[in-house]
């Protein structure tokens, strides 16, 4: 899990919606680019739900559906990168709950957050380069209910109960069906 990625690399999202497709550049964020690069490699987001859409805003995740995998990263934490790219439309950043705290939840910008984001340690790692209208139509009424924000501190039921709960609790949620590198 500590490949280092390439300078420029490629992640196709086999989503519940269609096909996102991304391009990650390491030098703008070596660490959050090297974890999201091995995170995919090893099929981390594979059947990962996008449990917080907030319409025209961001679509969020990167919680492991099976709960053990999950609570297994829920705190191994990477340290912050300094910001070299704004949080514009189709930017994918980490969320995180701390400062040096990203995990391994992403988030697409749906809209240009740089005016709140560019403010805080979300740190652009990837841009959306194909799929923009997929990410845009990911199902976004449950809102904040199906997961809220780490900080928001909702996110226990997700971590503890997997996708066996959010299909019950949110059975219209999209998922990555699978994700992986490119060539």
């Amino acid at each position: 899990m500590n490949r280092r990625a390439p300078d420029v690399g490629h992640v196709r999202l086999e989503t519940t919606r269609g096909v996102i497709r991304l391009e990650m550049r390491r030098a703008w964020a070596p660490h959050g680019v090297d974890r999201f690069y091995n995170l995919v490699r090893h099929g981390f987001y594979d059947q990962a739900a996008v449990f917080r859409v907030r319409a025209g805003t961001w679509a969020q995740f990167g919680i492991n559906g099976d709960p053990k995998l999950a609570q297994l990263w829920r705190n191994r934490t990477i340290p912050d990168d300094p910001r070299v790219e704004s949080n514009t439309r189709g930017a994918v950043a980490f969320a995180f709950k701390d400062p040096n705290g990203r995990t391994t939840q992403v988030f697409i910008n749906l809209r240009d957050n740089s005016a709140n984001f560019d403010k805080e340690p979300f740190v652009p790692i990837a841009k959306v380069v194909e799929g923009m209208e997929v990410a845009d139509a990911l199902y976004s009424e449950y809102g904040e209910t199906a997961g809220g924000g780490i900080r928001a501190g909702k996110q226990d039921p997700v971590f503890n109960g997997g996708n066996e709960f959010l299909k019950r609790e949110f059975p219209r949620l999209d998922y990555i069906l699978k994700a992986t590198i490119e060539r």
